[in-house]
């Protein structure tokens, strides 16, 4: 599953700035991961907005990043975002493997 999300204005939650931080993920890097990773997953029924699972590779690293989307103001939440754990996750990480 490829797309790109139609973001005009990004904004980060407290909890994914917390993450970045223990995670020593770089804003850059999430905002790359967002622009132009893939979304692997759909969660439509989130609330308030659907968001979406996305994934990219930055400097040879796995993010993944948790984006809610409001399309009305065409602004992009970002929920969380973490390094994905290979013991959980397929080889290329698009696949969790335990739910």
């Amino acid at each position: 599953m490829n797309g790109e999300m139609d973001c005009k204005k990004i904004m980060f939650g407290e909890h994914s700035l917390r993450r970045m931080f223990d995670k020593q993920i770089s804003p850059e890097d999430v905002l790359e991961t967002v622009r132009s990773g893939d979304i692997i997953k759909e969660y439509p029924e989130d609330k308030p907005y659907p968001s979406f699972l996305i994934l990219k590779f930055v400097k040879r690293k796995a993010i993944h990043a948790v984006v809610a989307l409001n399309n009305e103001k065409e602004t992009c939440f970002i929920v969380t975002v973490y390094e994905p754990d290979p013991a959980m996750w397929s080889k290329d990480f698009k696949t969790r493997l335990y739910e």
